[in-house]
């Protein structure tokens, strides 16, 4: 089929545990039997595990139960196709308890893991995840749980294929429906009446969408890193300066000078920053004084470094990475018990609660062999802390690290992982995005520029994502143009045969909540200092 016609992704997931599954996205893709509606058909035993086809109301299911490997399950052989992308979902329960129970694709070269999410008894959890394939093959699908004394129920079970050309549509149509609003300018003289054959040029000045570097100390002083950075950027995290080894030290010798001048740099440049970080859970990186701490004074002088940094900076910042890594680390937890994060997070709260206060960890999106981290590991964890008295109204958000190492990302992988984290409504920011790099080229995973500022090719990859794209056409006989533009500060510059000058206005566009196409009228011959804005409409 035609790209244009080609089947739309399913962005949806769930996180919640439900009553009944829902029904297998794709109507099951290439999967036999996907609702489990012909009994077993298609399906079979991986392993020693026994399977049942079971019925409970209108909702068919397979069991794989009298499990003694990992692997016991059921399963399901496929042939995949070299270069598709595959985008994955299944219903899992269990028997009892609540455990992590994974699905898994097995080649000649071993097994790839397409997701993982924590079952639970009694209700019906969504698995969602994807995974390529370097080679066209036969596998077979089976399920996994370390914890063989469940049952594992397996329903709504969904495999699609995408190509690549079909994948970036997808990108592109998200775009279009997310990023860009319809816009329509009738050029008008000083009368009112419309302006044909005008040539109006819409340059984008500024995009809406946050895309930003981290910088260091270094910047106050050098003017070459100055210009480079605030010609690009829109927001900022500083590297090391906000951290607690950096303004505290040693105990009680609190120094923010630092930190207060790159924030002074960052508003006189309008770039908005990120707090990073209040606590840090990996043990690596606490100063020797905070090691050294019993468990009392160390809550103590946790709740001060809460205060402190917070109060200090309070309405300032977009918002705060309060507990970082706590995925992977629990220096924290392991001596204040498991609610220190969550008790943090009520801190936070009180002191700044009109700031975002994220979660920030790695490999969510990176490594979906990594079990600390997986998508249903971050949802338990931002449960846990929202379960504790008093922090159900928390202004929650999602910081995604994004540490890749120099294989190809797994595309359908993270997109099912941002799926999943999307379904809880919160913001997800990619934080510190990054791809491992060849060793001794001179800075941490992944340089930019040079020594002197000058873009390395890895930066030329970030200017071609931040070039200003400019839009150019002609009005129709009723002074109308009409363009798609991604949200953000515009430059408008309108031109007629007639005149010997040209006109400029500003123009922000933001997301449309009316009419599918927002019109504006601007006056060939009038104040160019006013800014028009779609909102207006």
């Amino acid at each position: 089929c035609s790209i244009a016609n080609a089947l739309s992704y399913d962005y949806a997931a769930s996180d919640e545990c439900l009553a009944s599954p829902q029904k297998p996205q794709y109507s099951g893709g290439i999967i036999q039997n996907p609702d489990l509606n012909e009994g077993l058909k298609g399906w079979s035993t991986f392993g020693d595990a026994k399977i049942q086809h079971k019925e409970l109301g209108n909702n068919a299911f397979i069991v794989a139960n009298s499990r003694v490997h990992p692997y016991d399950s059921v399963s399901q052989k496929l042939n995949l196709q070299k270069d598709n992308l595959y985008t994955f979902s299944a219903w899992i329960q269990v028997s009892k308890g609540k455990v992590p129970v994974s699905a898994l694709f097995k080649t000649q070269k071993g097994s790839t893991i397409a997701g993982t999410v924590i079952a639970e008894s009694k209700c019906w959890s969504m698995l969602k995840g994807g995974f390529t394939v370097d080679a066209s093959a036969a596998v077979q699908l089976y399920f996994e749980s370390n914890d063989t004394s469940v049952d594992i129920w397996v329903d709504s079970v969904s495999l699609q294929p995408f190509t690549e050309k079909e994948w970036m549509s997808h990108q592109d149509q998200g775009i279009e429906k997310n990023r860009k609003s319809k816009v329509r300018i009738q050029a008008v003289d000083g009368k009112g009446k419309p302006l044909s054959n005008a040539t109006i040029s819409v340059e984008l000045r500024r995009a809406s969408f946050p895309f930003g570097c981290a910088i260091n100390k270094n910047i106050l002083s050098n003017k070459a890193y100055q210009n480079w950075f605030t010609s690009r950027f829109s927001v900022t995290t500083f590297e090391d300066e906000m951290k607690w080894y950096s303004t505290e030290s040693s105990q009680g010798k609190v120094d923010y000078s630092v930190p207060d001048a790159m924030l002074e740099f960052s508003k006189k440049n309008n770039i908005q920053v990120r707090g990073h970080n209040v606590l840090w859970e990996d043990p690596n990186y606490q100063s020797e004084w905070v090691k050294s701490l019993s468990p009392t004074d160390l809550s103590k002088a946790a709740t001060n470094r809460i205060n402190s940094i917070m109060s200090r900076y309070k309405g300032q910042l977009i918002c705060w990475d309060v507990v970082n890594e706590n995925l992977h680390f629990d220096f924290f937890e392991s001596k204040l018990g498991n609610t220190a994060s969550a008790v943090f997070y009520n801190l936070a709260q009180k002191i700044d609660g009109a700031s975002t206060l994220f979660l920030n960890d790695f490999n969510t999106l990176e490594e979906e062999r990594d079990d600390k981290s997986t998508p249903a590991r971050y949802l338990q964890k931002l449960r846990d802390i929202k379960a504790f008295p008093g922090n159900q109204n928390l202004k929650l958000g999602i910081g995604l690290e994004s540490h890749f190492s120099s294989s190809a990302p797994n595309l359908p992988y993270m997109r099912a992982a941002i799926d999943t984290l999307g379904a809880t409504n919160l913001p997800i920011w990619l934080t510190e995005v990054d791809v491992q790099s060849s060793p001794n080229q001179g800075c941490y995973r992944m340089c930019l520029t040079d020594n002197n500022f000058k873009n390395l090719p890895t930066g030329d990859v970030v200017d071609k994502l931040l070039a200003a794209k400019s839009v150019v056409g002609r009005t129709d006989v009723d002074g109308f143009f009409e363009a798609s533009l991604i949200h953000g500060d515009y430059r408008v510059k309108i031109q007629h045969p007639t005149a010997a000058t040209s006109s400029f206005k500003k123009l922000n566009v933001v997301p449309s909540t009316g009419a599918a196409t927002q019109t504006l009228r601007m006056q060939f011959a009038g104040d160019e200092s006013k800014e028009y804005t779609t909102a207006e409409l």
